[in-house]
């Protein structure tokens, strides 16, 4: 029996046979993205030629699967699908991020791009590893690569300028420049380069204000230029509480950096960040 549309065609070209075969164990090498729809539905006869078109741009990038809803009632079920078309994206067996109706092609194409995970998101993970082991050279040489042949990965960018901040503050400042704040990688490339720019204080220390506090200020700034966070945040947190303001409110954007580059889960962070917030409001 001939297929009455080229729709239909693509229907059935899309359509899921083996769900925990053609999504799960496949979303463990490539996202992909299920589009749980039915027949009945116009608003997904509305957004499946869509989803269908952007599956072909995307080279492999992610692949598309459909759920006939009324054909599969229990996948329907089991991932909570209440209205359709109901768009959910799968990478490593799990949900990281859909919608819902018949968006515009433009809409699809903005949630894609921010819906997608890293393609690199594994080497990166490596590279890592890698640095919490201590194989630093190593790890850049994984993260060099991801820059080379992907300049515009912000996450890779950032964790090799993390790398370099201890050794060189100035090549890891350079590193992030042009990460501004329509990165989601923003904060963390704002962080490195507060770092870079507080400890190349150090070399016109002289220039810095002439305030009780300065050379407590100078040994918080030696402290982070050696990577010695905790000594670090001592000497910044004083300086709060004696001179809240002193070298544009140097002390305050340094503790904020630190904390930013350490990570919420760093028993330094978590140590420091009440002593942090209470100095602010001495």
């Amino acid at each position: 029996m001939e297929l009455p549309s080229t729709i239909a065609q693509a229907d059935v070209a899309f359509d899921v046979q083996d769900f925990a075969k053609e999504v799960l164990e496949r979303s463990a090498s490539v996202p992909v993205i299920v589009d749980f729809w039915a027949a009945w539905c116009a608003p997904c006869r509305v957004l499946g030629p869509v989803l269908e078109k952007l599956a072909g741009e995307a080279g492999g990038a992610w692949v598309l699967a459909k759920v006939d809803t009324d054909a599969h009632q229990d996948l329907a079920t089991r991932y909570g699908i209440r209205g359709i078309p109901s768009v959910k994206l799968f990478v490593d067996g799990a949900v990281v991020n859909e919608f819902s109706g018949a968006l515009p092609e433009p809409a699809v194409r903005q949630w894609l791009e921010k819906a997608l995970p890293d393609p690199h998101r594994k080497e990166i993970e490596r590279a890592e590893l890698l640095l919490q082991s201590g194989s630093v050279d190593e790890a850049r040489k994984v993260l060099g690569e991801i820059v080379r042949v992907a300049p515009g990965n912000h996450h890779a960018r950032v964790v090799l300028a993390g790398s370099m901040l201890e050794s060189s503050p100035g090549s890891a400042s350079e590193m992030v420049r042009g990460i501004e704040e329509d990165s989601r990688y923003f904060a963390m490339a704002d962080a490195i380069r507060t770092f870079a720019a507080l400890t190349a204080k150090l070399a016109h220390a002289d220039e810095l204000p002439d305030q009780p506090v300065k050379g407590e200020y100078i040994e918080a700034l030696r402290a982070l230029a050696r990577g010695m966070h905790e000594e670090a945040l001592k000497h910044f947190i004083d300086v709060i509480r004696q001179d809240r303001y002193y070298d544009d409110d140097g002390a305050r954007r340094a503790c904020v950096a630190i904390f930013k580059v350490l990570g919420d889960e760093s028993e330094v962070t978590r140590t420091y960040r009440r002593a942090f917030s209470s100095a602010l409001f001495v």
